[in-house]
């Protein structure tokens, strides 16, 4: 029996004990949601605030060496310039990626456009001709649209299509040149690609970057493809710097008129900047 009362008083105390915190409670605020659901009406869905485009524009410098071959009415020329030799004849370019992304649609651009030139006396005149002066100017745009098939904190995958077009033009005059014995060439072709690119984490503020593509399939050039890793660091909420590797091989013949064998490949060093 005492068991019993001491089991009923002990009882007692801990339902006042809890009685009491429920009274010194506050009042919890009022949910403005579940009011809403309570009067019969809908919550107020969260704004998206991913639903517009988001812009971005990347400036770089592409240190880039060459090698292959070239020619032209059957007659070929093996090449191989590193990029020393390229900037010792380096008169003016502009290089420079965009992209746009709207949910998981997305589009980008990239832009390569450089001119080179070089003289040289020559050791014996032709036709009252003393210099000759090379001038070679190459254009590259790139164009994709795709799809964001994987985007998750940190790791995103995009599948993409879009085309490459290509320019390459060639000027030679003598100096001086009574007869006007001067040539002037050019070559255009586009080709369509197929590609990808993939976002990894490496770190708090750095990610990896890896794209590819390839095209041409004997449509226009046998073969035109690239690949390049990119390790980006982000300095700002709006700035990226960018550092890595670039790679670019197309094989374009133009039966007799022109052969056009190349690998352009080197280091990247550039910066995006997220306007939107």
């Amino acid at each position: 029996m005492k068991l019993c009362r001491v089991v009923v008083i002990v009882a007692n105390l801990i339902l006042s004990f809890c009685i009491s915190l429920t009274a010194q409670e506050p009042t919890p605020p009022l949910n403005l949601q579940t009011t809403s659901s309570s009067t019969g009406q809908a919550p107020a869905a969260p704004s998206n605030a991913d639903d517009g485009w988001h812009l971005a524009l990347s400036p770089y410098l592409w240190f880039a060496g060459a090698h292959g071959t070239v020619g032209a009415l059957g007659r070929n020329v093996s090449i191989h310039a590193s990029p020393g030799d390229l900037l010792s004849h380096f008169d003016i370019g502009l290089m420079g990626a965009a992209e746009a992304r709207k949910k998981r649609f997305v589009l980008n651009g990239d832009m390569v456009w450089v001119r080179l030139s070089d003289n040289r006396a020559l050791p014996a005149p032709i036709l009252g001709a003393t210099t000759a002066d090379a001038r070679v100017g190459q254009f590259i745009w790139t164009s994709k649209g795709g799809v964001r098939l994987l985007d998750r904190p940190g790791m995103k995958f995009d599948a993409n299509v879009g085309v490459r077009y290509w320019h390459l033009g060639q000027n030679l005059s003598f100096s001086p040149s009574t007869l006007g014995i001067n040539f002037n060439g050019s070559q255009n072709w586009a080709d369509i690609l197929v590609g990808g690119r993939l976002q990894l984490p490496a770190g708090k503020k750095a990610v990896i970057d890896l794209a590819g593509d390839v095209g041409g399939w004997n449509a226009t050039a046998k073969l035109d493809y690239q690949f390049a890793t990119l390790l980006g660091l982000k300095v700002s909420k709006r700035w990226t710097l960018l550092a890595g590797y670039r790679y670019l091989f197309v094989d374009y013949r133009n039966g007799p008129q022109g052969v056009y064998n190349m690998v352009t490949s080197g280091a990247v060093f550039g910066a995006t900047w997220q306007i939107k």
